[in-house]
């Protein structure tokens, strides 16, 4: 488990600090074609009850068969998670009843998962990292989902989703604020991304969280926890966090105490509420599903998938810093989305690696963001992007004039090259234009050279003036020199 909460971290009470210690469920649906027992389609958006095959609706003398590509989605994500495998893992029965439950139980793992103990390291800011314990990650089926809004007196029943594969992941409780929380998800969801067995789509419910959270004095043991219910945006899991520290807070400093629960988050009255009594694993009354035979596979299973595996998140962040020369939080950036690490690395071959860096952070990610748009709708290639770097490295245009250029090829695309060429945009590098222009300059304000002589800083005063005058197009380099030389500076 991590060393304790930083004391920024601590929440101020009206009776001293508290810590809060939160441990995460999150269920992911497994990327594959059919469903974990059934042959059923797993695509999303079918119409109601579209795909369901007779097992997934519980018919009678229907038997589950196990799909092996779901297992092999399993066996990745452990390995991604630097997880131990387990070569022997059963399937249980998990027994409540639900309308979207067409069998009256679950199958899901309970005492042999197929994935044991692993690490997540996440990066909560530049200059923090921590590291998130997993206990375990075991498959198990999705329910179906019960519709409310679609007339005033019945409910319905979709069980499209019934039998659909998930993972469920589980950390340790070494997560101490709602931001490394936020962090955590969207590293774990990072991994699931390059791996290809999650899409992670939060909208869709391909990912889903349960966070369990509680509170304590520091120092003190573990606090009495509340799950907060299928949480789907990282967002919401950051503010779902808060207010229910708070809501514990306020009620052990009035000398009340915690019941253990499950809760669900509203988000528009930003206020969590109890759904019913927290259930224990005796609760469900597990034991072996008698349809299925303990889950049996070797090590050269596993080491075949292992050799198949791309490169992961972390591995890439180290070869970007040691290769690229970048700093540990602009690769942490770049690596975020498999797409945006191979944009940059396509950018970034043959240049300068911090510069390609900037121009994909700074300039390309800031406009994906204010448009909206994620990477693989980028209007501006990478070779694009990567002439406008090479424009810049050889002279021919100033990094304002970049700007102005990268805003010319979003819009209306093109060479930059051509474009530069065409719309006369070359930097200014004639020294007897630059010169002449900084003559005028110096000759117009005889209160500011007095004020640059006094105070050299001043000089930047100049140089913005001739930029202007040249129409940003003057080498700010040789701007710099010629009037250090004309002031005497």
């Amino acid at each position: 488990m991590n060393a304790p909460a930083k004391p920024s971290k601590l929440i101020k009470g009206a009776t001293g600090d508290w810590e809060i210690v939160v441990g995460m469920e999150i269920h992911a649906q497994v990327s594959s074609r059919s469903k974990l027992f059934s042959g059923a389609s797993t695509e999303f958006g079918g119409e109601p009850n579209s795909h369901v095959s007779l097992v997934d609706a519980a018919m009678p003398g229907m038997l589950p068969v196990i799909n092996e590509e779901c297992i092999k989605q399993a066996v990745r994500t452990g390995l991604g998670l630097k997880a131990q495998i387990n070569h022997r893992s059963t399937f249980d029965r998990k027994n409540y009843f639900y309308p979207d439950l067409p069998q009256g139980y679950q199958i899901s793992q309970f005492k042999s998962p197929i994935v044991g103990e692993g690490v997540v390291l996440v990066d909560v800011s530049p200059t923090e990292q921590i590291t998130v314990g997993i206990e375990r990650l075991h498959l198990e089926q999705d329910a179906g989902k019960s519709l409310h809004d679609q007339s005033p007196t019945d409910s319905f029943v979709d069980l499209n989703r019934s039998g659909v594969a998930l993972m469920e992941i589980v950390s340790r409780p070494d997560i101490r604020s709602a931001e490394e929380a936020r962090a955590y998800v969207t590293k774990l969801r990072t991994i699931l991304r390059y791996l290809g067995t999650c899409d992670g789509d939060m909208e869709k419910g391909s990912l889903r969280a349960d966070v369990n959270v509680s509170v304590r004095r520091p120092g003190e043991g573990l606090g009495t926890r509340c799950e907060i219910k299928n949480v789907n945006s990282i967002r919401f899991i950051g503010h779902a966090i808060e207010v229910e520290a708070r809501r514990q807070i306020g009620i052990l400093e009035d000398g009340g105490k915690i019941d253990q629960e499950t809760r669900l988050y509203d988000p528009g009255r930003g206020e969590t509420r109890s759904m019913r009594s927290k259930e224990e694993a005796h609760d469900y009354r597990y034991f072996p599903d008698p349809d299925l035979l303990p889950l049996e596979f070797d090590q050269t299973f596993v080491d075949l998938l292992a050799k198949d595996l791309p490169e992961l998140p972390d591995e890439k962040k180290a070869r970007f810093v040691k290769s690229y020369g970048l700093p540990s939080y602009d690769a942490g950036v770049l690596v975020m989305e498999r797409e945006s690490a191979d944009y940059y690395e396509a950018v970034a071959h043959g240049r300068d690696g911090k510069l390609a860096a900037n121009w994909v952070i700074n300039e390309l990610f800031g406009r994906l963001n204010k448009e909206g748009l994620d990477i693989t709708r980028s209007p501006v290639s990478a070779s694009q992007l990567g002439g406008i770097i090479d424009l810049i490295a050889d002279g021919t245009i100033s990094g304002k004039i970049a700007k102005d250029l990268f805003e010319i090829i979003w819009s209306e695309g093109g060479d930059p090259r051509v474009v530069v060429e065409a719309r006369g945009m070359k930097q200014v590098t004639d020294t007897g234009a630059i010169e002449r222009a900084v003559d005028e300059i110096i000759a117009a304000n005889p209160d500011k050279v007095a004020q640059a002589l006094a105070k050299p800083t001043m000089l930047g005063w100049f140089v913005g003036q001739v930029m202007k005058q040249t129409g940003g197009k003057a080498n700010p380099q040789s701007v710099n020199e010629l009037l250090k030389s004309k002031l005497g500076i």
